[in-house]
């Protein structure tokens, strides 16, 4: 059977979504309960798998209060979902921009379920114990004010500045010290690709496709 454009666009949207939540949701419930918080295993050289949480936006980033970040993520969530559903009616534009919008989407809300849902399911144990499901009510956080799980870390590589450079003069310096979360990686991916490559089609709906 043949699948329409629109049929195609849907696939592709409701596909990439699915598989960002599923493996990105998969990879943060085994770090919470296998890793105690700040445990570091060096897979590679330049790669490790270091247990953190934050509040904040993508890759740590503090902006303001648990529950206004949560809002935010979910208004943006409903938003971009909205969004998606017009470029699937409209039929206007190329698959690779509809996977990078549901990159966006999928990433934003892989980290919407953490600050939801994970402040009421899990304890919050002092290292090196590693933390466990609790009843609902009994976590170490209300509703909206659960932590996000950050575990991938890629140390490329290091140096010591010069000790006759001012300011930073004998400090080490590193590359990359930003500890994120597949989530985090699809926002950052999907962003990429809409900026390198599709960034003619923003606001392609809103121009030309009313939809009632």
């Amino acid at each position: 059977m043949t699948l329409t454009k629109n049929s195609r666009l849907a696939l592709i949207a409701w596909a990439v979504i699915a598989a960002v939540i599923i493996i990105d949701q998969a990879v943060k419930l085994w770090v919470k309960t296998h890793f105690y918080l700040g445990e570091d295993i060096e897979i590679l050289s330049w790669f490790h798998l270091r247990f953190i949480q934050n509040n904040g936006m993508a890759f740590g980033i503090e902006l303001g209060s648990k529950l206004f970040l949560t809002l935010f993520r979910m208004v943006l969530v409903g938003f971009l979902v909205w969004y998606i559903v017009r470029l699937v009616r409209a039929a206007r534009v190329p698959a690779g921009y509809m996977a990078a919008v549901a990159l966006v989407t999928a990433g934003a809300f892989g980290n919407i379920v953490d600050c939801v849902f994970y402040g009421e399911i899990f304890n919050n144990p002092y290292p090196p114990q590693t933390a466990s499901f609790v009843p609902w009510g009994e976590g170490y956080g209300g509703i909206f004010h659960g932590y996000v799980v950050d575990m991938l870390y890629f140390p490329l590589f290091s140096f010591r500045w010069p000790q006759w450079m001012p300011v930073v003069g004998g400090d080490m310096f590193s590359f990359f010290d930003p500890v994120f979360n597949i989530a985090d990686a699809a926002i950052t991916v999907g962003m990429a690709m809409i900026i390198l490559f599709y960034s003619k089609w923003i606001g392609t709906v809103s121009e030309h496709e009313k939809v009632s």
